[in-house]
């Protein structure tokens, strides 16, 4: 298995369509940003990491200055989260979100936040719970974080 960045991805129009294909709503936005090239309007500064299997998509998240929580002091923020069903149960995402949480060391970030609807899951990540607050959408959400 593979790290790439999207935007340096050769292939980016695979990794859109099978983007796509997820089942997953939030998915198929991103898609739709990528495809309008809008992904950093939403984001800000960050990036989209694949985990690929050859030409098969693993798993995806995104790093970012933003998320669906909307305060400018905290960040950077992993998002877009997903492993493709095939692969589930086997840390996959784990693998990118350590990735991420490198980068934004690297860039001097003290710690990362993820906002979900989830219980339990990025827990075992080394997130820990902050809060719940109302998302952009207007719902309530779990702020989690990270130091890196």
């Amino acid at each position: 298995m593979q790290i790439i960045e999207y935007h340096q991805a050769k292939n980016q129009q695979l990794w859109q369509e099978q983007i796509r294909s997820c089942e997953w709503r939030a998915a198929k936005y991103l898609a739709t940003l990528l495809e309008e090239n809008r992904l950093h309007e939403v984001i800000g500064r960050g990036a989209l990491y694949l985990l690929t299997d050859g030409d098969r998509l693993v798993s995806f998240v995104t790093l970012g200055e933003r998320d669906c929580i909307d305060d400018a002091a905290l960040m950077p923020w992993i998002g877009f989260v997903h492993t493709s069903p095939a692969y589930r149960g086997r840390r996959c995402a784990g693998v990118l979100i350590e990735h991420a949480v490198h980068v934004a060391a690297e860039h001097g970030a003290k710690c990362v936040y993820i906002c979900t609807g989830e219980e339990g899951l990025y827990e075992k990540y080394g997130f820990t719970y902050v809060e719940q607050r109302m998302d952009i959408y207007g719902e309530m959400a779990n702020v989690l974080v990270r130091e890196v």
